[in-house]
C-alpha cells in the first residue's frame, strides 16, 4: 500500500519531488524517484512485504528493461512466485512487486486475471518505450490521470498529485453544482473528476500510452466470471464458507501487525472472529501474520450509533480486549480542513469518525487492517434490498412471508403503523412489489452495455441485479474510495475479504433466496459464518452501520462551527454552494426536532463545497505534509 506518481515526457526532479510529495501520508516510510529517457516514475513506500530495501520503488526487472511504481497487495502472490520460478523465473525480493514484473514479463497484460488483490500500478518498458496502466477488478486502488496539452502524460494515486503540473485547475464547478447527495455515490464509477482536467482511470481496465493519450480496455467483466453453484443451500453455506476463510487467511499475509476496525455488527464481526479461527487452524503458515488480535471501535457514547458493547462481545469471544474509542468531535474539528484535502473528494458523511478510528489504529502500531466492507452490497445488507426480494418471491406466500420479516425485524420497536397487514398479505405483497418495480426498473440507468447487454445479466434476479448496480456503479465505489482515503490519511492499509473477487463472483450466482432468507438479511453469510463468533451476534436482525452521529454533533460540539461558517463572506461568495438554501437546512437541523439523520446528511452536504473548495484551493496544504526523507 502506498502512492504511486509518474510522467511521460521531460519533467525536472525538483517538480517532480513535490508532486510525489503530497502522497508521503500514503507511503511515510521512504520514497524512491526513477527517471529515464523521458519518463519519471515515483513511489511513496508503506512497507508491509519485504521491509528490507529489496522492496523498495520503484523496481525494476530483466535486467533494467521494466520498471514498476505500484500500490496495492497482491494477496496470492507466493502461489504465482512458485509458478514462475518453475517456468525459470528468479526473484531478489521477498516482495510482491517483483512478482508482478515477473508475471507481466511471462504473460503479458494475462498476468492481471492471475491476481487476486487490490491495485493501481504503472509498468514501463524501456525497450518499447511504452507505459502499460491497470486498475483492480473492483477498483480497490485509486488512480487518476492527466492528458497534458503539451502531449505529455500523468498518473497518481491522487488528484493532488496532478494538481501542481495544472497551473490553471480548478474546480469542476457545473459538475459540482448538478450534484446531489444522491448523484455523488454514482460519479466515482465514472472517469469524472471534482477538478477540471484530471479524469479517473477505471475499475477493471488496463491499458497502454500512445500519442499522449491512454488507450484503455475492459479487462475484468464480473458477469464473464460467475461460477456455478449447487442447487442445495447447505452445500452453497459450505462454499460461502470456505472461499470467505481463504479470503481471509490470503489477506493476513503481513510482515507488520495486522488488526480490524470493528463495529459489532455482522460483517467486521464475522471477519475477525473468522481470523481467530484461521490463526488456530493455519498458525505458522508462510508470511501469515501472528499478529493479528487488535480489534479497534469508533464509540459514540450517549447517541444511537454506539456499537461498542456489540463489539466488546465479539472480541471477548475471540479471547482479546478491544480497544474502544469514543470519538469527541471537539478534538478533531480543528483538523477537519486536513481530513478533506486528504480525502480530496466529496465525502457523503463527516470524515471525522473515520480518520480519527485509523489514526488510533495507526498510533497502536498497527499497519493493516482486514476489515468488514463490501458485504452489504454483495449480499443484500441494506434497509430497501429486501424489496427487490419481494418483487422475486411473486406470489409465493411462505417466501413472502420470509421477505417481510425481514422488512419488520429492521422497525423500531413501537412503530406498528408500519407493520404489514394481519390479512390479506398477498393483495398488499403485489401492491407493494408494483410500486417498487417502477424504481426497479429505471435503477440500473448508470450501468453500461457490457453489464446490461451481456447474456448472463437476463439470469440474474431483481435483488441480483439490484446489488450489482450497488457494486459497480453506485454504493460500493464510493465505499472503496472512502476506505481508501481513511485509512491512507493515517498510513494505513485496509483489506477487505469479502471483495475478494471469489466471493464477489459467488454472491451474483447465488439465488436471491439464498441473501435473503427465514427473515435475515446476508442469510448466507450469517450461516457460513455462525460457526466461529457469538450467535446473538450472527443473527442480530438491528443494522446501525458506521455513520457521523451528524444532528447530535450540529446540535451540540459542532454548533458553533456550522453557524460560524453560515456567517462567514467567504462561504456566502462561494460559487459552490447555495448559501440561502444551506442556511435553511442547517437552521432545520439546529432547531427542529423532528429533524433526522437523513436531514443532518443534506445539511453537511449543503455546506461541504465550500468546505472543500477551502481544503484543496486555498493555496496552502493544511497542516503540511511530512517532507520527502530516503527510505
Amino acid at each position: 500500500m502506498c502512492g504511486i506518481f509518474g510522467y511521460v515526457g521531460k519533467l525536472e526532479r525538483g517538480l517532480a519531488e513535490r508532486c510525489l510529495n503530497t502522497l508521503a501520508h500514503r507511503g511515510p516510510d521512504g520514497w524512491g524517484l526513477w527517471q529515464g529517457e523521458g519518463v519519471t516514475l515515483g513511489h511513496r513506500r508503506l512497507s508491509i512485504l519485504d521491509l528490507s530495501e529489496n522492496g523498495k520503488q520503484p523496481m525494476s526487472y530483466a535486467d533494467g528493461r521494466y520498471w514498476i511504481t505500484f500500490n496495492g497487495e497482491v494477496y496470492n502472490f507466493l502461489e504465482i512466485r512458485a509458478e514462475l520460478e518453475a517456468a525459470g523465473h528468479r526473484f531478489r525480493s521477498e516482495s510482491d512487486t517483483e512478482v508482478i514484473l515477473a508475471a507481466y514479463l511471462q504473460w503479458g497484460d494475462g498476468c492481471l486475471a492471475r491476481f487476486n488483490g487490490m491495485w493501481a500500478f504503472a509498468i514501463w518498458d524501456t525497450v518499447e518505450r511504452s507505459l502499460f496502466l491497470a486498475r483492480d477488478r473492483f477498483g480497490k486502488k485509486p488512480l487518476f490521470y492527466a492528458e497534458l496539452p503539451n502531449g505529455d502524460f500523468a498518473f497518481a494515486s491522487e488528484m493532488k498529485a496532478l494538481q501542481p503540473l495544472l497551473p490553471g485547475a480548478a474546480p469542476n464547478r457545473a459538475m459540482i453544482r448538478a450534484m446531489t447527495l444522491r448523484s455523488s455515490f454514482a460519479y466515482e464509477a465514472t472517469e469524472h473528476c471534482l477538478i477540471s482536467g484530471i479524469k479517473r482511470f477505471l475499475a477493471g481496465h488496463c491499458g497502454k500510452l500512445a500519442g499522449g493519450r491512454v488507450r484503455a480496455r475492459r479487462w475484468w467483466n464480473t458477469l464473464d466470471h460467475l461460477p456455478e453453484v449447487p442447487d442445495r443451500y447447505e452445500e452453497q453455506v459450505e462454499l460461502t464458507r470456505s472461499l470467505l476463510v481463504d479470503a481471509c487467511r490470503l489477506r493476513m499475509r503481513s510482515d507488520v501487525t495486522i488488526g480490524t476496525a470493528l463495529s459489532g455488527g455482522l460483517d467486521s464481526s464475522a471477519i475477525f472472529s473468522i481470523l481467530a479461527h484461521i490463526n488456530c487452524q493455519h498458525g505458522g503458515e508462510a508470511r501469515l501474520s501472528g499478529d493479528w488480535q487488535h480489534a479497534f471501535v469508533a464509540s459514540f457514547p450517549g447517541t444511537p450509533l454506539d456499537e461498542a458493547a456489540f463489539a466488546q462481545q465479539v472480541a471477548q469471544h475471540a479471547g482479546i480486549e478491544a480497544t474502544v474509542l469514543p470519538i469527541d468531535p471537539t478534538r478533531h474539528i480543528d483538523q477537519l480542513q486536513r481530513m478533506l484535502y486528504l480525502y480530496e473528494d466529496l465525502t457523503v458523511t463527516s470524515p471525522l469518525p473515520f480518520v480519527a478510528l485509523y489514526g488510533q489504529i495507526k498510533r497502536a502500531g498497527v499497519t493493516v487492517t482486514l476489515d468488514g466492507h463490501a458485504a452489504d452490497e454483495l449480499f443484500g445488507g441494506y434497509s430497501t434490498d429486501w424489496a427487490y426480494a419481494l418483487l422475486d418471491a411473486g406470489t409465493n406466500l411462505d417466501e413472502i412471508n420470509q421477505v417481510l420479516d425481514v422488512y419488520d425485524g429492521g422497525i423500531p420497536t413501537g412503530s406498528a403503523q408500519f407493520r404489514r397487514p394481519a390479512g390479506r398479505l398477498s393483495s398488499y405483497a403485489k401492491r407493494l412489489g408494483a410500486t417498487l418495480a417502477k424504481h426497479a426498473f429505471g435503477l440500473h440507468d448508470n450501468l453500461g452495455p457490457e453489464y446490461t447487454q451481456h447474456p448472463r445479466w437476463k439470469e440474474l434476479d431483481h435483488l441480483s441485479r439490484a446489488l450489482f448496480w450497488q457494486t459497480h456503479s453506485f454504493v460500493l465505489p464510493t465505499i472503496l474510495r472512502s476506505y481508501d482515503r481513511y485509512g491512507m490519511a493515517n498510513s494505513v492499509e485496509i483489506r477487505m475479504p469479502f471483495l475478494d473477487w471469489r466471493v464477489a463472483t459467488l454472491a451474483f450466482a447465488l439465488p436471491w433466496n439464498s441473501k435473503i432468507r427465514r427473515g435475515f438479511s446476508k442469510a448466507i453469510v450469517r450461516d457460513a459464518a455462525a460457526r466461529y463468533m457469538p450467535q446473538e451476534i450472527a443473527y442480530r436482525r438491528t443494522k446501525i452501520g458506521f455513520n457521523s452521529p451528524i444532528v447530535d454533533w450540529m446540535r451540540g460540539p459542532l454548533r458553533g462551527f456550522f453557524l460560524d461558517t453560515l456567517q462567514s463572506q467567504a462561504f456566502k461568495q462561494c460559487d459552490l454552494v447555495n448559501a440561502n438554501h444551506a442556511a435553511k437546512l442547517v437552521n432545520h437541523v439546529l432547531t427542529d426536532s423532528g429533524a433526522t439523520f437523513k436531514s443532518g446528511e443534506q445539511a453537511w452536504w449543503s455546506v461541504l463545497p465550500y468546505l472543500w473548495q477551502q481544503s484543496m484551493f486555498s493555496g496552502e496544504v493544511p497542516a503540511a505534509a511530512p517532507s520527502l526523507r530516503p527510505a
